[in-house]
């Protein structure tokens, strides 16, 4: 009988993984960028953020989109699913979203790290890619520029894991 050796089976694996999503928004060839303070840097970056408990990855880059930039973005389309791990060893998994934005919002708040939003064209961010915040963000934008779209249905929430109470 064959055995593995244990170390290679049983061992205990944790990753800790931080769950962000991203707003990919193309108008006129431009895409929809913050420029943020971010671990004493400036970067650029698509409007982005962490889930928050209790809260569906949808309404996420919805609040996201939002507080980085005062527009009001309506999510059409899940554009990919990125696992990158940082060079401060840090994993993060990024569901990345194509949509539309409205207007924005007259004196909308934004977050306190944005110093500005711009469109710039996918070739102005590969001139600029060391001030790109991860290399998702170009990632990001190849992606949507590909043609790559998942219908939101994809995409799964469950707030619980008790049982679905019995009808009667």
């Amino acid at each position: 009988m064959l055995t593995a050796p244990a170390s290679l089976y049983n061992c205990r694996m944790t990753l800790k993984l931080d769950v962000t999503v991203a707003a990919v928004v193309e108008r006129a060839g431009r895409f929809l960028i913050v420029q943020e303070r971010a671990a004493r840097r400036v970067v650029l970056n698509q409007p982005a953020g962490h889930l928050e408990d209790g809260e569906s990855l949808v309404e996420a880059v919805i609040r996201e989109t939002e507080e980085e930039t005062g527009y009001p973005f309506a999510p059409l389309a899940v554009t990919g699913l990125y696992l990158w791990r940082s060079p401060a060893e840090r994993s993060f998994l990024r569901v990345a979203f194509t949509g539309i934005v409205g207007d924005r919002i007259d004196g909308a708040p934004l977050d306190r790290a944005i110093i500005r939003t711009a469109w710039i064209t996918r070739n102005q961010l590969r001139q600029r890619e060391a001030e790109l915040r991860s290399p998702l963000v170009l990632r990001c934008i190849d992606d949507f520029l590909r043609g790559a779209r998942y219908p939101l249905e994809i995409l799964n929430h469950v707030l619980s894991t008790a049982p679905p109470a019995a009808k009667g």
